[in-house]
Parts: C-alpha cells; sequence; structure tokens
C-alpha cells in the first residue's frame, strides 16, 4: 500500500490496549501511525508531526477528548478527528462536531469498520486542506465541515429514490451520529425533503430526498 506511506495518522488514546490495536490496522493500512497516552502530548506530537488525521478517545484523564480536539484545532483547521467513544447520544456527538470533530467510531473497534471510517476521513482531510490552500471557509456554520457535507450531498444526488440515515451511514461509512448532525442541517437550510413512513407500531421512519 504504497499510496499510504505518506499519511500519518494520530493515535490518542490512554489505553495501551487500544492504542495497539489500532496502530497494528494503521500499519496494516500502510499508514505511518503515531500514538501517546496523553491529550496534551498528542497536541505537542500535533505540532511537531502534522498528520493527516487524528484518532482522539473521548475519555481521557487530564485533557479529555473535548478539550484536546479544541487545542488540536487550533493548530490545524485541515486535520481530520475520528473520536473513539462508547457513548452513542447524539447530543454528545454534536459537542464533538461544535469543537471540530469530523466522525466517530464506537468501541469496541472492529477492524473493517474502522478501516473504512479511516478512509473516508482522510479524504476529508485532503478536502479540507484543497480548501484552505484556496482560501475558502472549512466551516459553513457550527461544526458543520463543507468537506463533510459534499460527500452527503453527492451520495444523496446519486439515488434514484429517497433513502434514511442509515441507507447514508453505511454507503458513505460515516457514523449514523454525523450523517443525523448533517441531515439535520440540510432540514433547516431546506435542501432535503422528509417522507415519513409509518409502520404498524411506534414512530414514523423517516426517509429523505434532495431537493
Amino acid at each position: 500500500m504504497k499510496e499510504n506511506e505518506n499519511t500519518k495518522v494520530l493515535v490518542i488514546d490512554d489505553e495501551a490496549d487500544i492504542l495497539y490495536t489500532i496502530k497494528e490496522i494503521c500499519t496494516y493500512c500502510g499508514y505511518e501511525v503515531i500514538t501517546t497516552q496523553s491529550g496534551r502530548e498528542g497536541y505537542n506530537l500535533c505540532k511537531r508531526e502534522k498528520p493527516n488525521l487524528v484518532i482522539v478517545d473521548y475519555h481521557m484523564p487530564n485533557w479529555d477528548g473535548l478539550t484536546t480536539i479544541k487545542k488540536i484545532k487550533e493548530l490545524d483547521q485541515a486535520v481530520a478527528i475520528l473520536v473513539l467513544t462508547v457513548d452513542e447520544r447524539q447530543e454528545i456527538s454534536d459537542k464533538f462536531m461544535e469543537v471540530g470533530a469530523t466522525d466517530f467510531a464506537i468501541k469496541p473497534i472492529k477492524a473493517p469498520d474502522l478501516i473504512a471510517r479511516m478512509n473516508v476521513n482522510l479524504k476529508i482531510n485532503r478536502i479540507q486542506q484543497k480548501m484552505i490552500e484556496d482560501r475558502e471557509s472549512i466551516f459553513v456554520d457550527k461544526g458543520i465541515s463543507p468537506a463533510t457535507l459534499s460527500i452527503i450531498i453527492e451520495y444523496l444526488r446519486k439515488q434514484n429514490s429517497d433513502v434514511t440515515i442509515d441507507d447514508i451511514t453505511s454507503n458513505v461509512n460515516l457514523a449514523y451520529q454525523t450523517v443525523h448532525r448533517y441531515i439535520q442541517y440540510l432540514l433547516e437550510e431546506e435542501r432535503l425533503e422528509v417522507i415519513p413512513i409509518y409502520g404498524k407500531l411506534g414512530r414514523p421512519k423517516n426517509r429523505y430526498r434532495l431537493l
């Protein structure tokens, strides 16, 4: 995988076994990988190494994931940040996206899922890097990146029928929470049509179509 040799991934997690697992996966993909168990040290490594992707744990002593992401984004607006968490609540994901997180990976980590997630986040990094070079803003709204938005819109444009958030998630390899946030943004901007599908029980399951 020589095309990946110049790709740097920084992994920040206070659990040594998680670091080892992710390092092995990154090495398998051909990425240069740097690891640390400290958010503060991760910030210093970002200064020195300038990674393309940062994978950071939510719960850590001293600097937690939120603090670490805020500090890293002050250094580098283009870097993609993938948050590791066991907490799937949308409000937690929204907080992370507001400070600059790109996406999420739910623990326990599964190699195929993480590889797919890293691939799409590295694509986002490349788009954001070009936007900075072209002097374009990489955020259109708080927590909304044009790079991520373009990937979701591109998928929606190619569909001949309406789709669910689960459909989008599985096809673009972004976390459900990430897609949900961007769908809400597109609804606020009146760029989506909502088609509620009613089953026999419970709330309707919404499907979406680009306007």
